[in-house]
């Protein structure tokens, strides 16, 4: 046979096999589907907030701790009246938070929980709120009206401000505080003694309160601050006042 012959079907040992055929599929997005990747992918977000974003977020979460402060006006009203918004407080927060796991979004509650939550909680159940009530009704509970008074201002107004300072314009950290700086635990002091001394009238007294309240509040506690600052402030304000 000459090479330049047609090559007859079936006669060839080496016969051409076609290509094969290859098919073009769009790549497929992996959507998280279980509540572990769900947190996973909430804690990378969190990881890429810029410093402007967290001080946002901290401003959200200082304002909301603020609210605590109508407890004291309330105790001027009656001593039951704090106690009964502060569980009910606990009571339909805890709910929220249940249900925003389970994808169930309570208007107004589990967007604010959002948007104040840190890097630290990811997508985790948010106590910081729970915490801060309990701080506050242990206060109410266990002093007399001003001192109870007293340990909800170091809460509500120390531990805010020392956070929004030390956040803004924080640049010489303390040592063993977890990352807090000298600016925010001296925010922290001035703005408790300011606080008790307006209430109180004594200055030496209101001295001593702020200074333990800083101390409390400088150790890296998380959010169990919100109960051992009231708890500290009203120690101190019953034994020197």
């Amino acid at each position: 046979m000459r090479f330049d012959e047609p090559v007859p079907l079936g006669k060839s040992a080496k016969q051409a096999t076609p290509a094969p055929v290859v098919k073009h599929t769009e790549p497929v997005l992996s959507v998280p589907h279980d509540d572990r990747e769900v947190q996973a992918v909430a804690h990378l977000h969190s990881l890429l907030r810029s410093p402007h974003e967290e001080l946002q977020i901290e401003l959200t979460r200082k304002a909301l701790h603020l609210l605590i402060l109508f407890c004291v006006p309330l105790l001027d009203v009656a001593a039951w009246l704090p106690i009964a918004a502060l569980l009910l407080g606990i009571g339909i927060y805890t709910m929220s938070e249940l249900f925003r796991h389970r994808g169930i979004i309570v208007p107004i509650i589990a967007p604010l929980t959002a948007a104040a939550a840190r890097r630290r909680d990811g997508n985790r159940f948010v106590w910081g709120p729970i915490t801060l009530a309990i701080g506050a009704l242990i206060a109410v509970l266990i002093f007399d009206p001003l001192q109870a008074k007293i340990a909800i201002f170091a809460l509500g107004i120390g531990d805010s401000f020392s956070s929004l300072i030390g956040k803004a314009f924080g640049r010489l950290p303390m040592p063993l505080s977890g990352g807090k700086s000298v600016e925010g635990s001296l925010c922290c002091f001035a703005s408790v003694l300011l606080a008790i001394f307006l209430l109180t009238g004594k200055f030496v007294a209101s001295c001593i309160i702020a200074l333990v309240t800083t101390a409390t509040e400088f150790w890296p506690t998380k959010d169990w601050d919100n109960i051992l600052i009231p708890l500290v402030a009203g120690i101190a304000a019953s034994i020197v006042l």
